[in-house]
């Protein structure tokens, strides 16, 4: 496969997945023009615009949101992406592997639970206590995981999307979380 084909497939499961896993908006009410405004506004403040707008609209609660509502949303979407990707690994690792995918996989597992019981919650908590230095952190942390987990393998891995989707998110959230501090 050329590289321009590995590229374009890259890109194609990519939206596949920024698109199989959205929640479809079903307000009673259209969002304000300064509802879509805010979020435009802290989209355009991080690394993935793309990203961060398909990911907080999405979620029909972001339309009224308020950048820390926006945050907490963001990282409930670095929880599905979690959840994504761990289960991308299970299904892999029931299928039976060579033993150095099987170990690479098994390490993503142990990236991924790290995600799903630390950094998440961290996150979390944090934004609810009014701390988001430490939610930032547990953001950061997830970005790394899902790089942590790529760089197990040679090449490219079975869940490359996986994992760079996670990263992205997991980007976007942290620096929608730098906007409240």
């Amino acid at each position: 496969m050329t590289a321009s084909k590995s590229l374009s497939l890259i890109f194609i499961i990519r939206f596949l997945l920024l698109t199989t896993f959205s929640v479809p908006s079903t307000h009673s009410r259209s969002p304000s023009q300064n509802d879509v405004a805010l979020i435009r506004a802290i989209c355009k403040r991080t690394p993935d615009y793309y990203v961060c707008v398909h990911s907080l609209r999405s979620d029909p609660t972001s339309s009224h949101a308020d950048v820390r509502g926006l945050a907490q949303i963001m990282v409930q979407v670095m929880k599905g992406r979690a959840n994504d990707a761990m289960q991308k690994i299970i299904q892999l690792l029931q299928k039976g592997t060579d033993p150095k995918q099987k170990k690479a996989l098994s390490s993503c597992a142990d990236d991924y639970k790290a995600i799903l019981e630390a950094d998440v919650p961290m996150a979390i908590e944090a934004l609810e206590k009014g701390d988001p230095k430490f939610a930032e952190d547990g953001a950061n942390d997830a970005a790394l995981e899902a790089n942590s987990c790529e760089e197990n393998f040679a090449g490219k891995s079975p869940i490359t999307p996986y994992n760079e989707i996670m990263h992205d998110v997991a980007a976007v959230a942290a620096a929608i979380v730098r906007n409240l501090l």
